[in-house]
């Protein structure tokens, strides 16, 4: 049995990426999910090369189905579950009156119901791991969006609104087992679900992914007696809208 072990979703990359090179360095043995198997056994080549134990698990989050798969491929291998990092996601933006109906579904089904899932799924290994340590960790992506509305990107913003009011829901309910659940928070990150920006905002001057996975590493590092319910990443200056599109 490994002596930390974490799942990681959208790890084929960006963010999900970043932070799963970071809890390799960290000693973490992963289990590392994302819907499109190539660039997912191409990101998990990448970290098996650097020395990390890692397996892929290959999965649509916003199927049910999938989302037990990975949990339990995750307990078939290495018993035990520490840090759960739900950062897979999806945006569509549109005006109120063309927004489609399966947009709706599929944002609401990506960017929030996963991620109910994924905690009922684990809560058994996570408290087993708070049971043991006092300091199970779950990180949920959630956007700048989140924090403020946008026009657009309603929808979207919505739904990020719902991972950080889940987040403190969880702090709440799970603080007597040793979990501890922190929302992200970032504008404009430099991955591909930027690109439709990219040639109105500098990919240079955007927030990086190894800046959110060194936030990560903070957490790792913080006492069982402190908790972060949600970190804000900004940029300098005043945010224009499409900078709430993590």
């Amino acid at each position: 049995m490994a002596k930390r072990a974490a799942i990681v979703t959208g790890a084929s990359s960006g963010i999900g990426l970043a932070i799963a090179r970071m809890l390799g360095e960290e000693g973490y043995a992963l289990t590392a999910a994302a819907r499109r198997p190539e660039k997912l056994e191409a990101a998990v080549a990448e970290l098996a090369g650097a020395g990390y134990e890692v397996q892929a698990v290959a999965g649509n989050v916003s199927s049910e189905e999938d989302v037990q798969r990975v949990v339990a491929a995750h307990r078939d291998r290495y018993g035990r579950l520490d840090v759960l990092v739900n950062n897979a996601g999806v945006g569509a933006g549109a005006a109120l009156g063309e927004i489609l109906t399966k947009r709706i579904d599929l944002q609401l089904d990506v960017n929030l119901r996963q991620i109910i899932l994924f905690y009922r799924e684990s809560l058994e290994m996570l408290k087993a791991a708070g049971a043991e340590h006092h300091n199970a960790l779950v990180v949920n992506t959630a956007s700048i969006a989140g924090k403020r509305g946008e026009p657009w990107l309603s929808v979207y913003s919505a739904a990020k609104h719902g991972v950080v009011g889940w987040t403190d829901s969880m702090n709440k309910e799970l603080a007597p087992f040793g979990i501890k659940s922190t929302a992200l928070c970032p504008a404009l990150v430099d991955t591909p679900m930027t690109d439709y920006v990219k040639g109105a905002v500098a990919a240079d001057s955007m927030i990086r992914p190894d800046d959110i996975a060194e936030s990560v590493r903070f957490l790792l590092r913080t006492s069982s007696g402190c908790v972060v319910p949600e970190i804000v990443f900004d940029q300098p200056g005043r945010p224009s809208p499409l900078e709430s599109f993590a």
